[in-house]
């Protein structure tokens, strides 16, 4: 008898589920990933990088659902939205680090907002987690909205990479 896959909600709202990725949507995830309004803000990832990360993902859901890459979808018409994630942040055990992404028709509805409350939340059911933070570029001034209508808060600018971003954090 093979392996039955079955898929974790992570969070849902009216609005969104938040769930693990199903191997069969590979297409989705990178078809996501193409359009440059969608990427603009983003780190920049060949398709086959996007494939190993989405593999990477989809076995991290063996082991963990505190962290992880997830996708989001109408909670009325099971539409693709976008993806988010939480992830550890710079080698501290008890930070997540939020991200996401969202089709373009989708901006402009809440619908981020909603997302970034859902996932902190997941992400404080372990008790090991004291802080969850995000980090935009400096342009990004729509995701920094979103991070502050969640209840994060600005603090000081970081370097990654070589490059200055802006800051967020919110503490349990």
């Amino acid at each position: 008898m093979g392996y039955i896959w079955q898929m974790s909600i992570i969070a849902q709202t009216p609005r969104i589920i938040i769930r693990e990725f199903l191997v069969e949507e590979l297409e989705t995830y990178l078809k996501h990933f193409t359009d440059d309004r969608v990427t603009l803000y983003i780190p920049k990832h060949s398709r086959e990088e996007r494939i190993i990360i989405f593999n990477n993902a989809l076995n991290q859901y063996q082991t963990t659902n505190t962290t992880g890459i997830w996708g989001m979808f109408d909670s009325t018409t099971h539409s693709f939205i976008g993806s988010c994630l939480l992830r550890p942040f710079d080698d501290k055990a008890s930070v997540l680090e939020l991200g996401y992404s969202l089709e373009q028709k989708y901006w402009g509805l809440g619908l981020a907002t909603e997302m970034a409350i859902a996932i902190s939340s997941h992400g404080f059911n372990d008790s090991t987690i004291n802080e969850i933070v995000a980090v935009t570029t400096l342009a990004n001034a729509g995701s920094q909205r979103v991070l502050q209508k969640a209840g994060f808060k600005q603090g000081d600018n970081l370097m990654r990479n070589g490059e200055e971003l802006a800051y967020f954090k919110l503490a349990r």
